[in-house]
């Protein structure tokens, strides 16, 4: 994986980690929610920041078909002179979907769907991020156990892809929520 991106990522899940741990240490509601919303969107740009640089790393080094490496980098494909060709126009694909490419696709593993796995985890969690990201007509209610099972189903998918393309787990997921900062 791509050092810096690497690094950056981490930086940003330890972040989470950090605000989770505040939130518990806040004295008001208001300190509480606002280290909660830090702890979970931090935990979500975490995630996205390890997938695109594995699906960057998996499109330059395996020999994927195009439309394979159009989902990995979030690029449309199209049809010029009768051959698929990537453009450098955004394609956007579900992170659920990337993913599940990188395991099934790169990797070669099948996925266990059920709903003790990674996968049914972070179903919830993103259904989590997006009451907050896509709020409407109620305010969205969360709380503590909902932004520390949604921290922890993303560890665990980041683990699950470490273990799937790397052959070793994500460095810090026997950490858990539990982050190595101080602020």
């Amino acid at each position: 994986m791509m050092q810096e991106i690497d690094l950056f990522a981490n930086q940003v899940l330890e972040e989470a980690r950090r605000f989770f741990e505040k939130a518990g240490e806040a004295k008001d509601a208001t300190g509480k929610d606002a280290n909660l919303h830090a702890a979970l969107m931090l935990s979500f740009c975490a995630l996205e920041a390890y997938v695109n640089a594995m699906g960057e790393e998996a499109a330059a080094s395996f020999d994927l078909p195009v439309h394979g490496k159009g989902v990995l980098l979030e690029k449309e494909v199209k049809l010029e002179l009768g051959a698929f060709k990537l453009t450098s126009a955004l394609r956007m694909a579900r992170l659920e979907d990337r993913i599940e490419f990188l395991h099934v696709s790169v990797a070669s593993k099948e996925i266990d769907r059920s709903s003790s796995s990674w996968r049914g985890q972070l179903s919830a969690a993103i259904t989590l991020r997006n009451k907050l990201t896509h709020a409407r007509k109620e305010v969205p209610a969360i709380n503590e156990t909902d932004v520390q099972r949604a921290i922890e189903a993303i560890v665990a998918t980041l683990d699950a892809l470490f273990h799937a393309l790397y052959n070793s787990g994500l460095p810090s997921a026997n950490r858990g929520t539990h982050s190595r900062l101080n602020f």
